[in-house]
């Protein structure tokens, strides 16, 4: 249990599954977790909780037990017969959720449990924050999301969708409206780019941008207001999760040729070894130790190609991993039509800077203490918004975490 961020009774859910009582399993995650059916695909289990599993001490494979959770909760759901957490007497007491990603959600089940009345205040036109628009139907099926989301609506959570909170209402209406506690989960919509020369390109955007609208803008169908780019030749630059979600999604839209341009060895990815297996299963190239240094555009402005620095791998830096050095005139084009920059997120910082008085913390994340509260009282933040760019479930612990203190704060008067 200690390698799970959200502390899921891993052996009773287990133990349920070998006696056959699959429905009890899924009730026993849905005890911690807000998301089992999300977290059984998406978690990054293999350095989390199965690198903490007994039988590894034993000189065995760990349990696979993201396979278990995903079978428990998608049983569960099949079977129709879902059952529901149990649920305090209502107190009273109204707290505010921005954004409705994992962090989000997660806190929103806890304080529903808790008796509160919860109200989710999400900036797009879907619930999901980074489930819906950042990670792909075929990785993730927004069915599945759904069903997750409508369990917390039968907990007596409010989704209000479209409202940009810093932009459409702020935090002093909140308070305003007799919300006495506020949970910060805006996530970290902010791209980043490398600032090379001919960035600017057309046909050249960030992983943020692609996914969101194909898988929330139908920009797949080339019919749709606001298709994307199908590249034929496509590069996506970076080794994390969310550059194999976007180049196997170039795949899937037809790209003769999909590459990983990646400047560290495939060693040194932090993207999920599930991942990259199966994006080479589906013909992904990848070339590694490389990295872009400039773009070239054809005379209409459109990106034609990438020219590439070859590195070598020198002196570990502060991530632990062997810094990528550039070996002195190894220097590479190649001819692409698509590039897709998937090198990190950053902050959105339309909550944070609306937000007077609110102290920030590296890159404009914000600052909280061990309890996630910031350095406002009763405005508690998790999730990407604090932690930069991070996974899931880590963004599920902050809601858990906060949750938990945002409880015993309202109720310490009482």
């Amino acid at each position: 249990m200690t390698g799970c961020p959200v502390g899921i009774n891993i052996p009773s859910f287990i133990k349920n599954i070998e006696r056959g009582e699959f429905l009890e399993a899924a009730k026993v995650l849905k005890e911690t977790s807000a998301l089992p059916a999300v977290c059984g695909r998406v978690c990054p289990q293999e350095k989390q909780c199965e690198s903490k599993c007994i039988h590894l001490k034993m000189g065995h494979e760990a349990v696979a037990i993201g396979y278990l959770e995903r079978f428990a909760a998608d049983y569960e759901r099949e079977s129709g017969q879902i059952s529901l957490p149990e649920v305090a007497q209502p107190n009273g007491m109204k707290v505010a959720v921005i954004g409705s990603g994992p962090a989000g959600l997660s806190f929103a089940g806890d304080m529903a449990k808790l008796g509160y009345e919860v109200t989710v205040f999400e900036a797009l036109h879907e619930i999901g924050g980074v489930l819906k628009y950042g990670i792909p139907e075929f990785r993730l099926p927004n069915k599945i999301v759904d069903v997750e989301i409508e369990n917390l609506s039968k907990l007596g959570v409010t989704f209000v969708k479209d409202c940009i909170v810093g932009k459409t209402i702020s935090v002093e209406d909140l308070k305003a409206d007799g919300f006495q506690g506020i949970f910060v989960a805006s996530g970290a919509g902010l791209p980043n780019f490398m600032n090379i020369p001919g960035e600017n390109s057309i046909n050249i955007m960030s992983s943020n941008e692609y996914l969101t609208r194909v898988n929330l803008m139908d920009a797949a169908n080339p019919e749709s207001d606001t298709p994307v780019a199908f590249g034929k030749r496509v590069a996506v630059i970076g080794g994390g999760n969310t550059a194999m979600d976007s180049v196997r999604t170039a795949k899937r839209l037809g790209a003769e040729k999909a590459m990983i341009i990646y400047r560290r060895s495939e060693q040194e990815m932090p993207a999920r070894l599930e991942e990259v297996k199966h994006a080479k299963e589906e013909g992904v190239e990848f070339l590694t130790l490389h990295n872009p240094i400039e773009y070239k555009a054809d005379e209409k402005g459109r990106v034609k190609q990438v020219v590439l620095q070859k590195m070598e791998l020198g002196e570990p830096d502060a991530s632990g991993r062997r810094s990528p050095v550039p070996i002195p005139g190894a220097i590479e084009t190649l001819d692409i039509d698509l590039a897709i920059v998937s090198v990190g997120v950053s902050p959105n910082p339309i909550v944070p800077h609306s937000i007077p008085g609110l102290e920030l913390g590296r890159k404009g994340t914000i600052a909280v203490n061990e309890n996630m509260e910031s350095s406002i009282p009763m405005i508690y933040a998790g999730g990407d918004i604090v932690r930069g760019g991070a996974t899931v479930i880590l963004a599920m612990g902050d809601g858990r975490r906060a949750a938990a203190a945002m409880h015993q704060q309202l109720t310490k008067n009482k």
